[in-house]
């Protein structure tokens, strides 16, 4: 058998070996190899000594308002931000208040200023689209236009006459 010691995956039967829960088989095998080797012999005195420390442990009984102490002691508890700032919130109180107002103040003359007051119309887009028409379709399509320029100045007969 190589020593548990030398790997670490190996490692992990030691442990095992401490806390009993390896098979009959591989006990046997670990007991011979603990008898020769210092190493995972101080290894598992050192394991056996530590469980047996904490099978011999008994944790203090918890005292009967245990819960009421612990719930006030969290409600007090003040967060990392409010012990961070602390310290300046005197200063805040007496100079920081007007500091606060006048940058507020610059700053929004800053946007106020920087805007125009009215946006520049840009470029109209071109909006006349050419249609192809057959050759027997144009007469029909002629009086369609003469129909729409006719309905056109009857909505708007103050036009009708300046553009004649």
């Amino acid at each position: 058998m190589h020593c548990p010691m030398e790997g670490r995956e190996s490692a992990d039967i030691l442990l095992a070996y401490c806390a009993q829960k390896l098979d009959a088989r591989s006990t046997a095998i670990l007991e011979e190899h603990i008898q020769i080797c210092p190493a995972c012999r101080q290894f598992a005195d050192d394991q056996k000594a530590v469980w047996k420390a904490l099978d011999t442990w008994e944790a203090d009984p918890v005292s009967a308002d245990f819960n009421r102490r612990l719930y006030a002691r969290i409600e007090k508890e003040v967060s990392v931000w409010d012990l961070i700032l602390r310290p300046f919130r005197p200063l805040v109180a007496r100079q920081g208040l007007p500091i606060a107002a006048a940058a507020a103040v610059v700053i929004m003359a800053g946007v106020l200023l920087d805007r125009p007051s009215a946006i520049e119309p840009g470029p109209l887009p071109d909006t006349s689209a050419t249609v192809e028409v057959a050759p027997d379709q144009a007469e029909p399509t002629l009086q369609e236009m003469e129909t729409m320029r006719d309905l056109n100045r009857l909505m708007r007969p103050e036009n009708a006459d300046s553009k004649i």
